[in-house]
């Protein structure tokens, strides 16, 4: 049984140049995981696609990922559903 920690994840996606969608749902990455997305998608320049759903993700997390989509051309389309983002992380992504 082998673990990939979201920083490897996150680290390859970095170097990776072809994937264009990628889904990373019902994985248990809540706000921690979640920020290090955020960290990724800050300087990734090829993900279009990017689906985070069903994950525990809470406001801490949906306002780092707001902070790192202020600065990501390439995203056009996050899934961030079945998440427990409450009102302030729901009005900062849609701010």
């Amino acid at each position: 049984n082998k673990t990939i920690s979201i920083a490897a994840l996150t680290d390859w996606l970095q170097r990776n140049t072809t994937v264009t969608d990628f889904s990373v749902q019902q994985c248990g990455l809540g706000d921690d995981g979640a920020k290090d997305f955020a960290e990724f998608l800050k300087n990734n320049t090829t993900l279009t696609s990017l689906n985070l759903s069903d994950n525990g993700i809470g406001c801490d997390g949906a306002k780092a990922l707001c902070e790192a989509l202020k600065a990501n051309t390439a995203l056009k389309s996050i899934d961030l559903s079945e998440n427990n983002l409450g009102d302030d992380g729901v009005i900062a992504l849609s701010g």
